[in-house]
Formats: structure tokens, sequence, C-alpha cells
């Protein structure tokens, strides 16, 4: 049986119609860069997670960069964030000029250990850069306290994580001075290509961000920063605004899937055996519809590597998010961290695996990845 990372066939076509006529409403109307449908697909999403402005932009590494920009974060700043997630979050900083700093996560949830960043603070600390990885909220409540205490912006790199909510039930990206999402293609709201797009609560932040993706430019040609070509492609967004009406029910599903691979687990004893760790969703409520989003399901699993070729071996699609943390990574090693500096990052690293969790995954393909790794503990 054959079980795709994810099927984005099986994903779009439900809605293929609904995409081929949006792509052809754009075409008739010949109205390419910005204009009402990006418009309209910010105001939705700026509903949709309950913030004030939301800036479509050009991608999810794009959003951190001019949302970095935005603050005014560049030589001699230092931003404080994760050693594990993906290059775009510690690769924005380093853009801009600035120095990333790494605290080590915590690993359970494979966010940020916010114990571990007072005493990463220096002079030069300009902003706190939590990721909420894998669609879960990282523990803002004290990443906002501390930055408060002392004056640091904070930006939430919530590109994996739309519709995900705090303990508190606000939703990733809208509780920092700037939010940042992806609709990279195998994200829970994915384009047909790269988009992005930028939270925030402060008028005077929107106004620079809209005025920074276009080449920070207001009127035309008169330029009152150096921005970028930053823009959300409007063929992405009326294709977005199709895909937004199906996203709480894709949320809905990959949570059932979530709680099906959990069922399948524990009848298998392979928790209790302590061959499988489980994704830890710490803001799970029955008040709380959407806190885990599952844009991945994450398993930590002994013999790692041996494990993924045995699921390629049986046509099940695995990958590896992230072999090699940051700190090291070779562009990073002007940075003087050593192996062995953030052990519970390196750990992740090597024993972690997604399951397919998307939302069309078949209980009958589910069934079969669970047994396939049972057997591999097993024999």
């Amino acid at each position: 049986m054959k079980v795709p990372l994810l099927d984005l066939n099986a994903h779009h076509a439900p809605i293929r119609a609904q995409v081929l006529a949006a792509l052809e409403e754009v075409l008739d109307t010949q109205s390419f860069i910005l204009g009402p449908k990006v418009e309209q697909f910010e105001k939705r999403v700026a509903s949709f997670c309950g913030v004030e402005h939301a800036i479509g932009v050009s991608s999810g590494s794009d959003a951190l960069l001019i949302a970095l920009m935005g603050l005014d974060i560049g030589p001699g700043d230092e931003v404080i964030t994760t050693p594990y997630s993906f290059f775009a979050t510690a690769g924005a900083i380093t853009r801009v000029g600035a120095t990333p700093v790494f605290v080590d996560i915590d690993p359970q949830t494979y966010n940020i250990d916010t114990t571990g960043i007072e005493s990463a603070l220096s002079t030069r600390t300009k902003a706190l850069l939590p990721v909420h990885l894998f669609g879960q909220c990282a523990d803002m409540e004290p990443i906002l306290a501390i930055a408060e205490a002392n004056g640091l912006a904070v930006i939430e790199d919530a590109a994996q994580a739309i519709g995900a909510q705090y303990r508190d039930g606000r939703f990733a990206g809208t509780m920092g001075d700037i939010g940042c999402l992806s609709f990279f293609p195998t994200k829970n709201l994915g384009a047909l290509g790269d988009g992005g797009m930028v939270f925030t609560n402060r008028p005077d932040l929107a106004e620079k961000l809209r005025t920074l993706r276009i080449h920070g430019a207001k009127p035309k040609y008169y330029h009152k920063f150096i921005g970028g070509n930053f823009r959300l492609d409007t063929l992405h967004a009326s294709v977005l605004n199709v895909k937004l009406n199906s996203l709480d029910k894709w949320t809905s599903m990959r949570r059932h899937n979530a709680r099906r691979y959990v069922e399948l687990f524990t009848q298998e004893n392979l928790i209790k055996s302590n061959d499988i760790v489980l994704p830890l969703s710490v803001y799970e409520s029955p008040n709380i519809s959407r806190a885990h989003i599952y844009n991945q399901f994450i398993i930590r699993a002994p013999r790692r590597d041996a494990l993924q070729e045995v699921l390629t071996d049986a046509q099940i699609g695995t990958a590896v998010y992230y072999p090699v943390p940051f700190h090291l990574q070779e562009c990073f090693a002007y940075l003087g961290y050593r192996n062995g500096d953030f052990p519970y990052a390196e750990a992740a690293a090597k024993d972690t695996l997604p399951l397919p969790i998307y939302p069309e995954v078949t209980q009958e393909q589910q069934g079969f990845v669970v047994e396939t790794i049972r057997k591999f503990y097993q024999s």
C-alpha cells in the first residue's frame, strides 16, 4: 500500500473546479499584482485569526525578513531564537546583518525552552523570535513577559501554525509585535507556489510593512525606506481565498487523524514499550478546537534511520525535519557553537520522524503505517 507523506492530488481534487475558476477570473480581469483579491484574502485571514492587520507577502521566508526590517533590526543587534527549525528562521536574522543567538528546545514540544531565554540576553538583544513548530504554539506567556521587561520586540514564526491556538485561545502569530505565516504548498493552507503573510496589531507597523513590500515606495517611485519586492501574487491569493473556506475542515481532519494514530499506537503497545514517543499537545482543551493543527505529526523513534529505510521500502512517505540544527550548520560556524551546546535540539535531529497526517490519509493507510512500525520494532 502506497502512503505518501503528503498527497496534494487528493487534497486538491475536491476543489479543483473552484481553483481553476479563481485562476480564470484573475486571467480575465488582468489584475496580476496586489489588488482586490489580495486585499480580500488579507481581510479574511485577519478575521480568521483575530488580528488587526494582515499583509500578504511573497513567502514565509520573506515574511520573516520584512518583519525584521520593519523593526529596524540590523548590524550589531542580536535576536534570540531556536536552533531547531526550518533554515529561514535563522537565515533571515543574518540577512539583515543581525546575529542569531540560540536557546535549546523543550524536548516534548520541540519549541524554544523559555527557561533558557533570560540567560541568553545581552545589551545587544533586540528581539525574541520563537517558532510555533510543527503546528503547536510556543509557550508565549513567559516570552512576552521577558520581552516587556527588557524592552524587546517579539516576532512569531508561525509558518507552520495557521489556526493553532495558545492555551488562552489566542492564535499563533497574533501575540507578538509581528507574526509570520507561510503558504508554501505543503502547509495546512498552501498556495500553488510560494506565498506568505505578516500579522500585526500595530497600525504604525502595518503601514511600514505595506510600504516595505513595494520597495519602500509611497507614493510610487518615492522611496521612504529601502524595502524589497515582497508582494503576494494575486494568482496565489485567489487560490488561497478558495482554500481558506476549507481550512477549518482540514484542521479537524488532521486532528482526527492524530487521535487515530494515538489509538493505533496504543493498541500495538508501541507507546507503553517506549519504542515510540508521540507528539505532546500541551494546549489541548475541550474549549479550544484548534490548539495543535498538526502541520506535521512528529514521532521520536529509536533507530530512526533504520526505521525510515523500512518505511521507504514499504512505500510510506518519510522525511527528516531537521537533520542538522542551526548551531552545527557550516554557514553558522562563525558563531562559535559546538556539538553538545544544545543537546535537546541535537537529539531531536537524530530521532524524530514525521508520519503522514494530511487530511485525506485513510484509516487503512494509517493502520498500514503503524503496523509497519510495529513489525520493525518487534522483529
